[in-house]
């Protein structure tokens, strides 16, 4: 499956911003999809990750409460609905696809997307 994430952007502490990331192929809900986030000088890391039904979701602690991770397997798309977003939420944003099952570890991601970048102003 080849993924393309989109949607980052420029955007002042406390606002908002919405990632897609388009899977190609038809087999898009076998796979269970996550988000990772690289900030400058740091590794990558898990921000968030919904099983293939899109019934279970699971959330970085730095992140529960103001990001959404959501799918809609008709438009083979996943979303990452960024609010409140903060200085530290600054970083180049990766989507994943898993096809083994939902996972927060990068290594168990089989493709990644090219990364969007998010940067937020204070």
């Amino acid at each position: 499956v080849q993924l393309q994430a989109s949607g980052g952007g420029l955007v002042q502490a406390g606002g908002s911003l919405r990632l897609s990331c388009a899977a190609s192929g038809r087999t898009f809900s076998y796979y269970t999809m996550g988000w990772f986030r690289q900030a400058p000088g740091k590794e990558r890391e898990f921000v968030a990750a919904i099983s293939r039904g899109g019934t279970s979701t699971y959330y970085a602690d730095s992140v529960k409460g103001r990001f959404t991770i959501s799918r809609d397997n008709a438009k083979n798309t996943v979303y990452l609905q960024m609010n409140s977003l903060k200085p530290e939420d600054t970083a180049v944003y990766f989507c994943a696809a898993d096809r083994s099952g939902i996972s927060l570890k990068e290594v168990d991601y089989d493709f990644w997307g090219q990364g969007t970048l998010v940067t937020v102003s204070s």
